[in-house]
């Protein structure tokens, strides 16, 4: 197996290889980001905790657990259940990713904590 090639080899210029090393480690630190991010999963519970949701970032229904209990509600009062429990999930998946994302945007224009 070969080693990979080095997208900037060192130039001689010290402040350029410096800048292109710092270069270097954002790129990697990015695509370590966009892999967190799209491993992100949101989790929520229903009022009484019969309905368990799991959501991807974009609000996809991945995961659903209802307990045998739940079975007895009405089929609107289940339903209803399971919406609260899906768009809970959906929410902490949200906070997961700005939790995340936080870091990366400090101190820009896009930094909403300013």
């Amino acid at each position: 197996m070969t080693p990979p090639v080095d997208p900037f080899p060192a130039s001689g210029d010290e402040e350029l290889d410096r800048l292109l090393e710092q270069f270097s480690g954002d790129i990697t630190a990015l695509q370590q980001l966009q892999q967190r991010i799209a491993d992100v999963r949101g989790h929520g519970v229903s009022e009484q905790g019969r309905v368990t949701a799991e959501t991807s970032l974009t609000g996809a229904l991945v995961g659903l657990t209802i307990d045998p209990r739940a079975m007895r509600l009405g089929s609107a009062e289940l339903a209803e259940a399971v919406l609260r429990a899906a768009g809970r999930a959906t929410a902490d998946a949200e906070r997961q990713a700005k939790e995340l994302v936080g870091p990366f945007l400090a101190g820009t224009p896009l930094d909403t904590d300013r």
